[in-house]
């Protein structure tokens, strides 16, 4: 689904490289016109990439600059059209040919590989001609003033190919997806900033090992999380920019479902716990197993707005990102522009205050991590796993 839906999946991205010198919306107009996506309806191609309008899959041009931005931020979305062929279909249809070949030259005993490949390349583009392309469409949101990207998907297939072309598109940028440490670096009060860098367990920056040797992250985040929702206080107060004032009180928790894994001699083992939660008896069990917390649901509630979604511990990703609904007056509805405008800065507005809410938990859970406490947080954790 979609930025507008009420319900969407989200990663970030930070945006490196040095943007251009004057104009960023001209720039970046000419960008999106060049590498717009372009039709395969017509022909016989596999796969289509380019980028579209946010609210009109169809549109590509990009000819005004309403096209693609609202005040701060640039937004469009990438669609990729694909066909695809059944295996059983295309096997039917390359014995059909094969059999044929073999009707028209009697005397072979065996048709040359050469031959096989090419009868392949026949059928398949014979099929392929035949077959409509399925869309698939992801949306993009550039916040230029933070250098954040928002992305409605965390499928690692359509993410790389969001990389790559984000690359190719804007030349001498890149994206770095914000995993926990980058997180954490972003919000941590200053003073705890070192103590940040020297719990880093990476011995290099490259990505997948700051990712991978500080899978602690998530890992205590998620744990302190679900000792605080059994044991302690459930209240928090907003100390992040965003929407919602500063020192604003919110509930935060964990509920519904929580994924644990554990390593052994057989391989890693994985366990889900779902529904709501009394006493996680069966989440203490796997914890006393060696099992850590790598995902859970997490509630947001601040007065009378409820937010709910699921974080991936490994990597920072907002699954099933739900807050409060969307309701306009629509007494414009002579201009659906405007309203679809109005839509995209209330769903935004939703999206950046349950984020708020999200990154001052965080805060608070560093606070604990890297201060002097920690110690006998962890006492307390382990007494509570042990009373059964």
């Amino acid at each position: 689904m979609g930025i507008l839906s009420n319900t969407v999946t989200i990663c970030h991205y930070e945006v490196n490289g040095p943007l251009p010198e004057g104009d960023l919306a001209a720039w970046v107009q000419g960008r999106l016109a060049e590498r717009g996506f372009q039709s395969i309806d017509n022909s016989s191609e596999e796969v289509s990439i380019g980028w579209v309008h946010l609210d009109d899959s169809q549109g590509s041009d990009f000819s005004q600059e309403g096209d693609f931005r609202r005040d701060n931020w640039l937004v469009f979305s990438l669609r990729r059209d694909q066909r695809r062929v059944p295996a059983g279909l295309f096997r039917a249809h390359f014995d059909l040919a094969c059999r044929a070949y073999h009707a028209q030259n009697p005397g072979l005993a065996r048709i040359a590989k050469a031959k096989r490949e090419e009868l392949k390349e026949a059928v398949m583009g014979s099929l392929l001609a035949r077959t409509l392309p399925a869309p698939a469409v992801y949306d993009m949101i550039w916040d230029t003033r933070a250098g954040i990207v928002t992305f409605t998907s965390i499928s690692p297939k359509v993410t790389e190919i969001l990389e790559g072309y984000f690359k190719q598109t804007f030349e001498g940028l890149t994206l770095t997806p914000l995993y926990p440490l980058r997180r954490a670096a972003g919000v941590v009060d200053p003073a705890l900033l070192l103590k940040l860098k020297e719990a880093n367990r990476a011995s290099n920056e490259n990505l997948l090992e700051q990712i991978r040797d500080n899978l602690w992250i998530g890992e205590d985040f998620l744990l302190w999380l679900l000792y605080r929702t059994m044991n302690e206080g459930s209240e928090y107060a907003i100390c992040r920019p965003g929407p919602a004032a500063h020192g604003e009180v919110f509930v935060a928790y964990l509920n519904d479902r929580i994924v644990l894994q554990g390593e052994s001699s057989g391989g890693s083992q994985k366990i889900a716990v779902s529904g709501p939660q009394d006493s996680f008896r069966e989440v203490r069990a796997a914890l006393q197993g060696g099992k850590v917390v790598r995902e859970g649901v997490i509630c947001l509630e601040k007065g009378e707005d409820f937010w709910r979604f699921n974080l991936k511990g490994e990597i920072f990703t907002f699954g099933s990102f739900k807050g409060p609904s969307v309701r306009l007056e629509r007494e414009d509805v002579a201009d659906p522009q405007r309203e679809r405008e109005a839509v995209f800065y209330e769903r935004m507005h939703i999206i950046e205050e349950g984020l708020q809410l999200f990154d001052s938990l965080l805060v608070v859970f560093l606070r604990e991590r890297l201060g002097d406490s920690w110690g006998d947080l962890q006492q307390r954790v382990d007494q509570w796993l042990n009373e059964g």
